[in-house]
């Protein structure tokens, strides 16, 4: 529950596959992983796909180097968000299923919190949901993706969907029976982010199997931007449905809009591993995908920008003072804490030449320091449209580094470790935005509000060029040429 949901990812691919940094796209033909669902026929799903992808042509959009076709259509067309991988059945229904459930998600992330208050009338057992819910995501965010490197990732995907839904179902049936349980709502968000953390990183780590190397930010792109739209109607259709049909309602709307995701997943083709699997997904294995980790310093630095972007610069946690102090109150907070989503829509929309960008360790160090100096701005500003206009232009910046760093991630790491790696992406997405704002709150006791929040941006700007700088294999990273260490 929470900003980390953005992360949960899945997709189509085309044909020719790429299943690590080396590979030159072409599996072997005596692959037995060239055939991912032993029910189909001749190794096809329902939808004609291949090892998971479908055999679509695609010669009347931007060619694999990701330039422009001649009947491109000019600048707006350049700029516009790239649906090429939507023309990809089992693509276009994870997509759907991942914006239709997400709305649902958003609904009951709002709910839960409003209903805990409403028992307790107390902020304090609402600010313990949170760590309720950060501990799981950490926990099984790790061990999840580890678990992802070493099974079937459709199955493993069916599996922690079903802990969700569960989990939705109890807070229905609990509404229902107006346990009013403090204790039981505690243990079942637990539960919820159990289930979102292993699936996750399931998701994200399916997407370099299904689609070629050339669409992954596309694709990447489309899920981001998708997530941002039930990050903005989630809450909106919760307000509506909290005030006239009550939590059970809320919850069973949440159930419902779920279904959608959970039938996309069951479409997918099998995804087992690739190759000999050792060992088992346990302790060992995260430890092998963290040491991975500390001999890539393009990836570390992928994850310590994020870090830097989000716990430093994050202002959220000042949003309700400065709406009363500032801008009146009234609806300002409502409008501050939407800025950054409403921009990261209109940043997804027009995101089409994000898959032309090549050097994309100095695209992402340039996107987090457009971020922090629009955060900057945007707490030095005295009237509420600006303050949400520079916000939004944080939030398009912030889900460009968001693409970028998702797919430096899938594209760069071998298989066998993008379920780790992932499910380390997962804990830093979950975690930057709580250190960012545990990071506001402090600091704003100490040298107030304003001071905070703007400090906050400049000190992120100049925090992420010190550490691009600090690692010259991230500056030049190309996608043209890249390799794993």
């Amino acid at each position: 529950m929470g900003h980390c949901q953005t992360v949960s990812v899945t997709s189509e691919q085309q044909p020719t596959p790429t299943h690590g940094p080396d590979s030159d796209g072409s599996p072997p033909t005596d692959d037995p992983t060239a055939i991912d669902d032993p029910t189909a026929i001749d190794g096809r799903d329902d939808t004609g796909a291949i090892d998971g992808r479908d055999d679509t042509d695609d010669t009347d959009g931007p060619d694999a180097a990701g330039k422009p076709s001649p009947t491109g259509g000019g600048m707006l067309r350049r700029m516009a968000i790239d649906t090429r991988p939507l023309r990809h059945a089992s693509f276009r229904r994870l997509w759907l299923g991942q914006g239709v459930s997400f709305i649902g998600f958003q609904v009951t992330s709002v709910a839960v919190p409003v209903q805990v208050y409403d028992m307790t009338g107390s902020s304090f057992w609402v600010g313990v949901l949170g760590l309720v819910n950060l501990v799981p995501l950490i926990v099984f965010g790790l061990w999840g993706g580890a678990v992802a490197d070493h099974m079937d990732r459709r199955r493993l995907l069916l599996v922690s969907s079903c802990v969700t839904w569960a989990s939705t179902l109890i807070l229905l049936v609990q509404a229902l029976a107006g346990l009013d349980s403090l204790g039981l709502i505690m243990a079942v968000v637990a539960l919820q982010a159990v289930g979102f953390a292993v699936s996750s990183p399931t998701r994200s780590a399916i997407i370099p199997r299904l689609i070629d190397r050339p669409l992954v930010s596309a694709a990447n792109t489309l899920n981001f931007t998708v997530s941002m739209v039930g990050g903005l109607a989630g809450p909106l259709f919760a307000g509506v449905i909290l005030a006239h049909g009550g939590y059970a309602a809320a919850y069973g709307l949440d159930a419902l809009l779920f279904t959608v995701g959970l039938y996309a997943a069951m479409r997918l083709p099998a995804i087992p591993p690739l190759g000999d699997v050792a060992g088992a997904p346990g302790v060992r294995a995260v430890l092998d995908g963290l040491r991975y980790l500390g001999t890539q310093p393009v990836l570390m630095m992928s994850f310590l920008v994020d870090i830097i972007a989000m716990g430093v610069a994050m202002p959220r946690a000042l949003f309700p003072e400065l709406a009363d102090t500032r801008f009146g109150g009234g609806g300002a907070v409502g409008w501050l804490f939407a800025s950054i989503a409403i921009g990261a829509v209109i940043g997804g929309l027009i995101s089409g030449w994000i898959g032309r960008v090549r050097r994309q360790g100095v695209a992402l160090m340039v996107s987090i320091v457009v971020w922090g100096l629009a955060v900057a701005a945007a707490g030095l500003a005295h009237q509420l449209w600006l303050a949400v206009a520079l916000l939004a232009l944080g939030g398009g910046a912030d889900l460009v580094s968001a693409v970028f760093r998702q797919t430096m991630l899938q594209t760069y790491a071998p298989d066998e470790m993008r379920g780790r790696l992932q499910g380390v992406f997962t804990v830093v997405v979950a975690g930057g935005p709580r250190l960012g704002d545990l990071r506001a709150g402090a600091t704003a006791s100490v040298v107030g509000a304003t001071a905070s929040w703007v400090g906050g941006g400049i000190a992120c700007a100049v925090l992420v060029v010190i550490a691009s700088l600090a690692v010259p294999a991230f500056l030049r990273y190309d996608t043209r040429t890249a390799t794993s260490a």
